[in-house]
């Protein structure tokens, strides 16, 4: 764990460094993934029962999950977890209701017609980690904007290794609107989606987070299909004065450490006593955490303190550092976050975790992350939305602007561009 301060000598090129950490696995898995695309592209079910008894250690006998084995398997989902799931999907979808973007249609100045109509994806593929993370949240996370937008066949891959399948991840499933699911994972979960196989259609876009295999088979498919991003270890940065209770922060900061050892726990304050006393809070959680393993590399190898002297100077580093979560602990948040730039997502006010934005908040979880919130955003409805413009000339409009058009055609050495305006404009009557 880093403890920095914006007043030390080296403060700059620390912090510079910090900036710069890749924390994305080491190991090069692109020749194994692509030759499990190429494999999959060409051999289809039978590669993929063979990789998924390989990796996962269980013989597929069908591909699909029956509907009747996931109704079986849904109803072993607590009451109280699928409640809890039933209050997220309600709260997810009324804040992604709201995304819905309106079409254009208008008439301008001389007479041309313009418009824009938004078109809903037609099939998606959600991928639905089932190793070290289980976590139907996300289906709902990732199912419901497609839902909502339109999206007719949801289709979702979930790795079952042993055979075995977490009840909530499929009650979160039915609940979402998910139309096909597959005991499938790994690199060949994402080729059946790109390639499609005998058993599986192939699909439009795949969305979802997962492993290396999976990052990495999402970048070697993408342009067959779209993607919507490659997701990264999870990141937190808080801003936090000393006005708060060091337990709860700590205990914030652990929220994401716990998801990998690879993820990056930050936190900014302008007191060095309470940073001290959130240090300490750390350890202490840590010594009984369940997830002790995960968080405390993650907190050793990656976490890092940075003392400024007002929390004002915190929002130049934390634009740099583009987080994907941001949670904004002190007095008057609002005012600090009129000021961010790059961030996935932010939460404001000491009685705002994050995880409950990971849960039911309302916001998406999937969120960008190594630094991609300087130019991307979370997903949401605008992800499964594709967009079609549209032109309508009559002829005294041609007329008003065509022979621009045949000026620039011309400029760029373009004589059919400007030739199929031109013979429009010289029409004998």
């Amino acid at each position: 764990m880093q403890l920095l301060q914006t007043t030390d000598k080296d403060f700059t090129a620390k912090f510079k460094a910090l900036v710069s950490d890749r924390r994305e696995a080491t190991i090069d898995v692109s020749g194994t993934v692509g030759a499990i695309l190429a494999d999959v592209k060409a051999r289809g079910d039978a590669a993929i029962k063979e990789y998924t008894s390989r990796f996962d250690h269980f013989d597929l006998q069908s591909l699909r999950l029956s509907d009747t084995f996931i109704s079986e398997q849904a109803a072993k989902c607590t009451a109280d977890v699928k409640a809890a799931l039933e209050l997220a999907a309600e709260r997810i979808s009324a804040f992604h209701e709201k995304q819905l973007p309106q079409n254009i249609g208008y008439t301008d100045a001389v007479g041309i017609k313009l418009g824009l109509n938004w078109i809903p994806l037609s099939q998606v593929g959600i991928y639905v980690p089932g190793g070290r993370a289980s976590y139907p949240s996300s289906v709902l996370m990732n199912a419901l904007p497609a839902k909502i937008a339109g999206v007719e066949r949801i289709v979702m891959t979930v790795p079952t290794p042993r055979g075995e399948i977490n009840p909530a991840v499929l009650a979160a499933a039915k609940i979402a609107g998910v139309t096909e699911i597959y005991g499938i994972g790994g690199a060949q979960a994402i080729a059946a989606l790109a390639y499609g196989t005998a058993s599986i259609a192939p699909v439009d876009k795949i969305v979802g987070p997962g492993n290396a295999y999976v990052a990495e088979a999402k970048r070697q498919v993408f342009g067959t299909v779209g993607i919507d991003s490659i997701a990264g270890p999870s990141e937190i940065l808080v801003v936090a004065d000393d006005k708060n209770n060091p337990d709860w922060i700590a205990w914030d900061l652990l929220s994401q450490a716990e998801h990998d050892p690879s993820a990056q726990s930050i936190l900014i304050t302008d007191s060095e006593t309470f940073a001290e006393k959130v240090i300490v809070a750390v350890e202490q959680i840590l010594a009984d955490l369940p997830t002790q393993a995960v968080a405390k590399a993650s907190w050793e190898q990656h976490a890092a303190v940075i003392i400024v002297n007002d929390l004002t100077a915190s929002i130049p580093l934390l634009n740099q550092l583009a987080p994907e979560h941001v949670e904004l602990c002190v007095d008057e948040p609002q005012i600090l976050a009129n000021q961010i730039k790059s961030a996935g997502s932010v939460f404001l006010g000491r009685y705002t975790p994050e995880a409950i934005g990971d849960y039911l908040g309302g916001p998406n979880h999937v969120l960008p992350t190594a630094r991609s919130a300087r130019f991307a955003s979370g997903l949401s409805v605008y992800d499964f939305l594709k967009r079609i413009t549209y032109l309508e000339c009559n002829q005294p409009a041609l007329q008003t602007i065509g022979n621009a058009a045949v000026t620039l055609a011309q400029a760029e050495g373009l004589p059919a561009h400007a030739g199929s305006v031109a013979v429009r404009l010289n029409e004998k009557k």
